[in-house]
């Protein structure tokens, strides 16, 4: 019993850090999107994620991290977490942190919709309810006279349908799938998208060193996270650790206080507080699912 704790308490230990990584990789675009492209920062991300996947794990998977059933699936998921960064980024760029990332929370809302469309998954009168109130919340974050614009809604929104598409996706392929070689599809097909798209963005000013310091950032904090979120994953269960991902929220109220000197009003508190009771409402109600 006591290892077992260790390992659950040593599981949250690593989502804490995972979503601390998070909430640094939306600080630090959030900054460099005032001189730089978007579509550079997106390329940073992957680029340098990629490099920390092929150095940590390559030589010890060698083909077995791309080694696939369903190669165009693992493409076509990943392109729509490439698209999530770029719209995330773009809405990042334009808004407070801490608003921008409760409205991206809605994404399991969704996720209880396309899930019902696309894979006939049976939506209970609490998911309805979950989904109304987190919408509603939402609104309260994104209402007229609030801390959020209109451009940045409308990015936001599209990221959060590519990544409700790429949860989607996940909750397909994982059963089948190796998570190591998942993610690495991620990080291999953003690197390469993103590198060929390069002369359609390339042309702003160049770095200097702390800026390419930065941006190489983006994709340590990216790749950092994830391999955390994957390992907390071996030693605990996904109903305990899912309440932990809202810890982003407080990273990025904390880091959008310290660094933009930006603090959320009470009514946005308050959506966030709906989004996050909403979707843990629905995390609560598939557990009882499952263990039934």
């Amino acid at each position: 019993m006591p290892e077992a704790r260790r390992k659950v308490g040593f599981a949250a230990l690593l989502m804490l850090g995972a979503t601390l990584c998070f909430a640094a990789l939306d600080a630090t675009s959030k900054h460099l999107a005032q001189t730089y492209p978007i579509p550079m920062m997106v390329w940073g991300r992957y680029t340098f994620h990629c490099l920390i996947m092929l150095i940590f794990l390559a030589p010890s998977m060698r083909l077995q991290l791309v080694a696939t059933a369903r190669p165009l699936a693992q493409i076509t998921r990943a392109l729509m977490l490439v698209g999530t960064t770029g719209f995330a980024m773009a809405g990042f760029s334009m808004m407070p942190l801490a608003e921008s990332t409760a409205f991206l929370f809605v994404t399991p809302l969704v996720v209880v919709i396309l899930s019902h469309w696309l894979l006939k998954e049976s939506i209970t009168a609490t998911h309805w309810i979950a989904v109304v109130a987190g919408f509603c919340g939402a609104l309260l974050i994104a209402r007229p006279g609030g801390a959020l614009n209109l451009p940045g809604i409308f990015w936001m929104s599209l990221a959060a349908a590519c990544y409700a598409g790429y949860q989607v996706q996940t909750r397909q392929m994982s059963p089948t799938e190796n998570t190591l070689t998942m993610l690495f599809y991620t990080a291999l097909v953003g690197t390469v998208t993103m590198t060929l798209a390069a002369p359609l963005y390339w042309g702003g000013p160049m770095p200097g060193w702390i800026d390419a310091a930065l941006i190489a950032s983006l994709g340590i904090y990216g790749g950092t996270g994830h391999l955390m979120l994957t390992r907390a994953f071996r030693y605990a269960n996904a109903s305990f650790l899912s309440p932990f991902l809202y810890a982003q929220l407080i990273w990025a109220m904390l880091l959008g206080w310290l660094f933009y000197q930006d603090l959320p009003d009470l009514l946005s508190v308050a959506g966030m507080g709906v989004i996050v009771g909403s979707s843990l409402s629905i995390a609560v109600s598939e557990r009882r699912q499952h263990q039934a």
